[in-house]
């Protein structure tokens, strides 16, 4: 497809490509064509596949790890300095809204991100998103209260949720399925960067510095990395008059998709913590969310001509389970990332810093994972026995951290850690690898948006599940002291306080009632979040056994793109040199820069 226009082409009617079927009965790929195509016309998008050299994609994936790194520094960095902000506030759970709110509009807006990056262009997409982010991060480090926090974060959340879905994008476009997990390791070792530092800086900034600089610490890197993808990302140009690419947009799905995902999160995130869940402030949104979800699914299946969420995509048992998994994934992690850290400084008095430091096992053990099982199936093509012995490793390590408490050896905490990260981390590129391989290539990116759409999902539902379980925990044992209802609200509001003589004795407490809160509520709390995420993490297991099939990684039109790639390289920097065994000597790369988007 050479061209952008509203027009409506018989081919994409009829057009076919070799997808393989999901085939119950074995996890051999079936050979057999595919209709993978809607079932009305679609108009015409640039198909912007764009194998590159070697050489090339690492020039790539450089500029996109800046990205990567922006976004890691940026969940990991705010997570360890979540309870100094909720103490500077005297949010208490309130403060859950910061990390959710976040995660909300990064979740709402991703399918977004992958329609338009169809439309107008990786580039442009990817900018902007970063754009965004600047902005609202830039914002939300000079808030003066709780509220104007939530607001901006949920701004710089919709750029977070663009910039991540591009990331693997245009990881799809540039190389191969089979060279995907080879260079995504590659480039993950930037990301371990970010995993590695970003709990010590979010603890050092929040205890020696100010909490503030945790939403501002990231702003150069975003910076940079929006600069380098202007001038270096040589993807293909989208042609077509700004006009008709404004028409293209499905604005009743991007409407339907935004209110889909509001009505349904916000009464998840509300009941049991600010609501009875039984309220009608929590049951109407949700019935409605629902219906909403419902609306949509018709237009996009029977109305909307080039739909943010084609349907036809869930007719693929391997794409469902993927999704299925990545939800869980998302919750789980995002779960561990957040209250481990919490964790060690409520009940084992770990000072930010040093609970930051002593979360680094789960995260280096994540991306080593990352890092391997990348290149291991780069190598064997097979990547089903990784999937489902992550969820097998993850739900081993989260169940071995029900037995936490404050007289768990540390090295059992190590161990145990190291476990969870190493299930977790063998469970990301696998499956958006599983999840390409059942589509076309035309679907690749709306495919790609929906599994980070679904994972972001995960994530958002899990902190303020995760907060009312412990909240609850701890209400109940203070129910016993026949404390103040002002007392056990504050005590709710900054656990830690328990761990300060002078404000126990302040609230009328002895040090022994302290501890039995902080061992009885607290501490069960927590066992509360790992069993729910052990449980999960069960499930998923037992999904990607049954549902995920293998599928061939190779395509057999590899060599032609490349070829049709190489020939596109030499013309803009009017190189002469050879193609040898489908690679090619580049030219400097800043004169690719002038590639429009």
């Amino acid at each position: 497809m050479s061209g952008l226009s509203t027009s409506l082409q018989p081919s994409d009617v009829q057009q076919t490509s070799n997808v393989q079927t999901d085939d119950a009965s074995s996890s051999h790929p079936v050979s057999k064509d595919v209709t993978a195509t809607p079932q009305r016309p679609q108009p015409q998008l640039t198909d912007q596949t764009n194998l590159l050299p070697p050489r090339q994609v690492i020039t790539v994936l450089l500029a996109l790890s800046l990205v990567s790194l922006t976004t890691t520094l940026d969940q990991v960095v705010v997570s360890a300095s979540l309870s100094t902000i909720s103490a500077s506030f005297n949010a208490g759970s309130v403060s859950a809204w910061i990390p959710a709110a976040y995660l909300m509009t990064s979740t709402a807006f991703q399918p977004l991100y992958g329609r338009l990056s169809d439309i107008f262009g990786r580039k442009s997409a990817i900018a902007l998103a970063m754009g965004i982010y600047v902005v609202g991060n830039l914002i939300a480090g000079f808030s003066q209260s709780v509220t104007q926090l939530i607001v901006f974060r949920a701004v710089a959340g919709i750029g977070d949720g663009g910039a991540t879905s591009m990331v693997q994008i245009v990881i799809s476009d540039i190389m191969s399925l089979r060279d995907r997990g080879k260079f995504i390791g590659y480039a993950a070792g930037v990301t371990a960067f970010g995993y590695t530092v970003g709990p010590i800086m979010g603890g050092a900034l929040s205890q020696h510095v100010s909490w503030r600089w945790a939403f501002w610490i990231t702003l150069p890197v975003a910076l940079l990395a929006t600069l380098v993808i202007i001038f270096i990302l040589p993807l293909k140009p989208v042609t077509g008059s700004m006009r008709s690419k404004l028409l293209m947009i499905d604005y009743v799905g991007v409407f339907l998709t935004l209110a889909t995902s509001v009505m349904i999160m916000l009464p998840l995130v509300w009941g049991g913590v600010t609501f009875p869940w039984g309220s009608a402030v929590v049951l109407g949104p949700l019935c409605a969310g629902i219906v909403a979800a419902g609306i949509f699914c018709f237009w996009e299946a029977k109305v909307a001509k080039l739909p943010l969420i084609p349907m036809y995509i869930f007719r693929h048992m391997t794409v469902v389970g993927v999704y299925i998994c990545m939800f869980i994934n998302g919750f789980v992690f995002f779960s561990l990332l957040f209250y481990l850290p919490q964790f060690f400084q409520v009940l084992l008095g770990y000072s930010p810093t040093r609970s930051g430091i002593f979360l680094i096992p789960l995260l280096v053990s994540l991306i080593f994972s990352a890092v391997t099982t990348g290149i291991w199936f780069s190598r064997t093509g097979k990547y089903r026995f990784i999937v489902y012995s992550g969820f097998g490793l993850l739900s081993i390590g989260c169940g071995c951290m029900t037995l936490f408490n404050a007289h768990t050896n540390r090295a059992v905490m190590v161990v145990l850690m190291i476990i969870a990260g190493l299930g977790s981390g063998a469970t990301m590129q696998t499956t958006t690898v599983a999840a390409q391989a059942s589509v076309a290539r035309r679907d690749m990116a709306v495919v790609s948006a929906v599994r980070n759409f679904l994972r972001m999902l995960g994530a958002a539902l899990a902190l303020p599940s995760s907060a009312a379980l412990l909240d609850n925990a701890v209400r109940a044992s203070l129910d016993t002291l026949s404390l103040p209802s002002t007392t056990i609200s504050s005590i709710i509001n900054d656990p830690s306080v328990l761990r300060d003589p002078s404000r126990i004795a302040q609230y009328g407490l002895s040090q022994l009632q302290a501890d039995t809160i902080l061992n009885n509520g607290y501490n069960k709390g927590f066992k509360d979040v790992i069993i729910l995420d052990t449980s999960l993490a069960v499930l998923a297991c037992f999904v990607s056994i049954v549902m995920i099939k293998h599928k061939n990684l190779d395509r057999g039109d590899e060599d032609r793109l490349k070829a049709e790639a190489q020939e596109a390289l030499r013309a803009k920097t009017g190189a002469t040199a050879p193609v040898t065994n489908g690679e090619v000597e580049m030219g400097p790369v800043v004169s690719l820069s002038n590639s429009k988007t």
